[in-house]
C-alpha cells in the first residue's frame, strides 16, 4: 500500500498550514528541493545567549530557558541535512555542553524550568543527573565529524557506565534509542560497541517492547513503538531485527491511519496550538519514513 498523490497533497498542505516553521523548513528540504540555510535559520531561533536552545524547541513546554535535550535536537537537526562541521560544532555547541557537564563526566537529560511558563508535569520532577541519551548522540557526533576535545575522554567513560547500568531499561523508548546508536554506530571502541549493539537488539526484541496490536490508539507512540521506530530507513542499523513482512505491515497501518485532513496524530500537547505542532512533528517523521520505503506514490 502507497500512500495516494492526493493524500501526500492532503499532508503537505497539513504541515504547510499548521507546523512550526521548523517543520516547515524540513518538510521543504526532503521534499521540496529546499536548502538547508533556511533549516538553519529555522533552527537557531530557539538559541539562547548562553549557546543553549530553549524556547518550546519540544512542544511540552513554553520556557524560553536553554535545555540539554533541546540543544541535542538542534545538533541532530544540522547534522541530519548536512549543514554541521567541525566549527559549527566547537563554536556554537560545545561551549554550552561543557558549562553543563556533571562531575561523573555527561550531560543531563532536561532542568526543570525555573520560570512559570507552562509546560507538562513531567518537567517540573525531571531528575538533573547526567543522561545517557543525551551523552551519548553527543560524543558519537563527535565522532562522526572527527572534531578531538579532552571533554570527549571522561564523557566516554560515562557512557560505557551508563551503557552497562541501564541494560534493557529504555528499550522501549524509541527516542532514546537512536541516540544510543547515534553512539555505538561511531565510537572507536568497536569490540565493547558490537557487544552493546546485540545486547540492544535483544533487548528490543524481547516480550512486551513491540506494540503489535494495531488497533492501539496510542500504536507507534511514547512507550508502544512499532518496526518503524527503530527502522525508519532500509539502511537502519536495527533493519535486520524485524521481518519484511513485520516492516511491510506496519508501514500499511501507517499509510491507513492518516486522518480526513492528512495529519498523523498524537495525544501529546499541553494546548490545542501545542496539539497541532506535535502533529505536524509526527506528519513530517511520517512522510519521511514512508519515503525512504518507496511507499509515496509518485
Amino acid at each position: 500500500m502507497r500512500l495516494s498523490k492526493n493524500n501526500y497533497g492532503k499532508a503537505r498542505d497539513f504541515i504547510l498550514t499548521n507546523a512550526r516553521m521548523i517543520e516547515r523548513r524540513l518538510f521543504q528540504f526532503y521534499f521540496e528541493n529546499g536548502d538547508k540555510e533556511g533549516v538553519f535559520h529555522a533552527v537557531y531561533a530557539y538559541r539562547n545567549p548562553d549557546g543553549g536552545f530553549g524556547h518550546g524547541m519540544e512542544p511540552d513546554t513554553a520556557s524560553p530557558e536553554s535545555q540539554p535535550l533541546f540543544s541535542i535536537m538542534a545538533l541532530e537537526t544540522l547534522d541530519e541535512v548536512g549543514y554541521l562541521n567541525k566549527e559549527i560544532i566547537l563554536n556554537d555547541f560545545m561551549p554550552y555542553f561543557k558549562s553543563i557537564t556533571t562531575e561523573k563526566g555527561g550531560i543531563p537529560w532536561m532542568f526543570r524550568p525555573k520560570s512559570s511558563y507552562p509546560c507538562e508535569a513531567h518537567f517540573k520532577t525531571v531528575k538533573e543527573w547526567a543522561a545517557l541519551s543525551t551523552t551519548a548522540p553527543l560524543l558519537g557526533i563527535l565522532e562522526k565529524h572527527n572534531v578531538a576535545t579532552p571533554w570527549s575522554e571522561k564523557a566516554e567513560q560515562f557512557v560505557w557506565n551508563e551503557i552497562e547500568r541501564i541494560k534493557e531499561k529504555h528499550a522501549f523508548c524509541h527516542l532514546c534509542v537512536p541516540r544510543r546508536l547515534q553512539f555505538l554506530q561511531y565510537t572507536k571502541s568497536r569490540e565493547k560497541a558490537d557487544k552493546a549493539l546485540e545486547n540492544l537488539k535483544k533487548w528490543i526484541k524481547a516480550d512486551g517492547v513491540i506494540c503489535k496490536d494495531k488497533t492501539d490508539d496510542g500504536w507507534g507512540l511514547y512507550g508502544k513503538p512499532h518496526s518503524l521506530c527503530y527502522t525508519s530507513s532500509p539502511d537502519s542499523i536495527l533493519n535486520t531485527l524485524f521481518s519484511e513482512e513485520e516492516i511491510a505491515s506496519d508501514l500499511d497501518e501507517l499509510v491507513r491511519r492518516q486522518k480526513e485532513d492528512g495529519r498523523w496524530d498524537t495525544w501529546y500537547g499541553i494546548s490545542q496550538g501545542t496539539k497541532l505542532e506535535w502533529a505536524g512533528i509526527q506528519t513530517l517523521w511520517t512522510l519521511r519514513v514512508l519515503k525512504n520505503f518507496d511507499r509515496i506514490e509518485k
